[in-house]
């Protein structure tokens, strides 16, 4: 019998993703100035106000209220009436310097024997229903909010658009999972008030408010989903064949939204940062940490594994997990399933044991930051629409521009997604 599965996403204006940004935005900046800081840093966002919170071992020093309201201009809050506005939100900073009895467990004379930062499980999931190897409903739900803020910061075809959405899909697989249709999708997006009501009377208000849901609606479905479709190609315009189910703002009006309408907290959205709910997720979050801390670089390495052993026909789905105890190298243990999709005559335990003595996936948290440069400024860009499934590019980002201490620096994004160990897994495992 088919069933469904859903995946959602949030926008680069929900509140969760504006904490992400900024905590990510000041890991970048010290790691531009440098590399080797130490950096865990909290971000929550509310009403008129941003608060830092954190530990740091730098030698850098960074202006983090013009880095704060850089961040949230880029994002699209740049008006009053949001009540939380880049130019006028306060910004108070409660970061300190790293305890020391957690850098001793980190630090080694030799530094390939550096430490985990934390003990933890991590996760890394691919299949192979998308070109990039990522459950199809994810990828569909990030597609709908970036287009949706494309769509906004062109400011032509839909004009009344805010930062803050949510989307959500819901697709039906055949029993041998496969994706058959979409079946429902949702979007709550936040809007001006951009129809006022004739008097002050309540029916005056529900017929105004009824005319911006049914405006929106109608936006969304004739301007926003044909360039969703566009964009998918002919490889996967069948999906949206048949009677498709929306939910269009279904709550009503959303006038207020950002971090006015609902506090925001780094880390909050692991779910979306990751795989939408396939697989499994360790439990730690990404935004805030240098690489020294295995919730992120780890997560990194284990996404770089299953998609290259997805890629090289090992197998069309995997889960791989690796472990760590604080303060030691070598991972506790590593874990594949392969959902019974393993194209080799081994079990999954073998495979997960011949893949940690391939160099190419050396889990020691040293050579996971070598092997993907993971100390250069590569994290703002991982703060919204996820940290999985990303075009791997080469960028110049520009620091403090226009400053005395301005600094340029080349950067690999998202290094992780390279299929560039696929010829040494088909190699190892004779495919």
């Amino acid at each position: 019998m088919a069933y469904f599965f859903t995946s959602e996403s949030v926008s680069e204006g929900h509140p969760d993703k504006v904490a992400d940004q900024i905590s990510d935005a000041l890991i970048d900046h010290f790691l531009a100035y440098d590399p080797s800081s130490k950096v865990a840093c909290e971000t929550l966002v509310t009403t008129g106000q941003v608060v830092l919170a954190g530990e740091v071992k730098s030698d850098a020093y960074l202006d983090v209220q013009k880095i704060a309201r850089e961040v949230i201009a880029k994002i699209g809050y740049t008006k009053s009436e949001y009540m939380f506005d880049a130019s006028s939100c306060g910004v108070l900073s409660a970061i300190h310097e790293q305890s020391p009895d957690i850098n001793q467990g980190v630090e080694r004379k030799n530094p390939e024997e550096q430490g985990a930062g934390d003990q933890g499980m991590m996760f890394g999931y691919a299949n192979n229903e998308t070109e990039n190897y990522m459950p199809l409903p994810l990828m569909l739900a990030h597609m709908i909010l970036e287009e949706l803020a494309a769509i906004r910061r062109e400011n032509s075809h839909i004009t009344y658009l805010r930062p803050d959405a949510k989307s959500q899909v819901t697709l039906e697989y055949s029993d041998d999972h496969k994706p058959l249709r979409i079946d429902t999708i949702v979007i709550s997006t936040q809007h001006d008030d951009f129809i006022k009501p004739e008097n002050d009377s309540k029916e005056a208000q529900d017929k105004a408010d009824d005319a911006i849901l049914a405006k929106i609606a109608h936006d969304l479905k004739t301007i926003l989903m044909p360039r969703i479709i566009h964009k998918l190609g002919d490889k996967l315009a069948y999906l949206f064949e048949g009677d498709i189910k929306y939910h269009i703002n279904p709550t009503g009006k959303f006038v207020i939204g950002g971090p006015h309408g609902d506090t925001g907290l780094t880390g909050r959205k692991i779910i979306v940062d990751t795989y939408g709910g396939r697989g499994a997720h360790g439990g730690g979050a990404f935004s805030g940490k240098d690489p020294s801390k295995v919730d992120r670089s780890a997560a990194y390495a284990t996404r770089h594994i299953a998609k290259n052993i997805v890629a090289a026909g090992l197998c069309d789905t995997a889960l791989v997990q690796v472990s760590y105890a604080i303060g030691v190298a070598r991972p506790v243990g590593l874990f594949v399933d392969t959902y019974g999709t393993a194209k080799v005559g081994m079990t999954d335990g073998e495979i997960a044991a011949k893949l940690l003595e391939m160099p190419e996936f050396d889990l020691r948290p040293y050579f996971i930051e070598q092997r993907f440069n993971l100390r250069s400024p590569i994290y703002l860009e991982t703060a919204a629409y996820g940290h999985m499934g990303r075009p791997c590019e080469t960028v110049t980002k520009v620091f403090n521009k226009g400053s005395k201490n301005e600094k340029s620096v080349s950067v690999k994004l998202f290094p992780w997604e390279e299929l560039n160990a696929v010829s040494a897994v088909k190699s190892a495992f004779g495919l």
